[in-house]
């Protein structure tokens, strides 16, 4: 069968307008203009589990993936830069607890986990809590609501 141009044209815009969106396309959730509420997502892979968020500082910001970023040092922002995937928060930087039951909620900067060399964020610490109770199991429950519960 031999599609008109007028038809191959409709296709190819049909299949653009009902294309999901992709994992590797996040949508970040950004507070105050910044993902991760303006934290230093490299400096919470040396904290202490439980410890506050570190702050970035509008001297160090950079832009990747449609979102600023804020990073404390310079060191930081290189370490970002050099390979983003690494540090950027899981599920767009929205709370993971909520990802995990099908819904998106803001993530908490003070309020966050590294799992299996990964970043998640929660709502707050109170649902931190839930989520660390079984996090293989949020994080799995996560991955596949994911980014199907952006809705777009």
């Amino acid at each position: 069968m031999l599609l008109t141009r007028r038809g191959m044209i409709a296709c190819c815009a049909a299949a653009l307008l009902t294309r999901p969106v992709m994992a590797d396309e996040p949508r970040w959730y950004q507070n105050r203009a910044y993902a991760a509420d303006g934290a230093d997502v490299v400096a919470y892979f040396g904290l202490e589990p439980g410890a506050n968020g570190v702050a970035g500082s509008d001297e160090f910001v950079t832009e990747w993936n449609g979102a600023k970023w804020r990073f404390a040092t310079a060191a930081n922002q290189a370490a970002f830069e050099a390979n983003p995937q690494k540090y950027a928060p899981q599920f767009g930087g929205y709370c993971s607890w909520a990802v995990s039951q099908g819904y998106t909620a803001h993530g908490d900067k003070d309020a966050w986990t590294v799992h299996g060399g990964k970043l998640y964020l929660n709502y707050n610490k109170s649902i931190r809590r839930k989520w660390s109770g079984d996090i293989p199991g949020n994080v799995s429950k996560g991955e596949a609501n994911w980014p199907r519960v952006l809705g777009g």
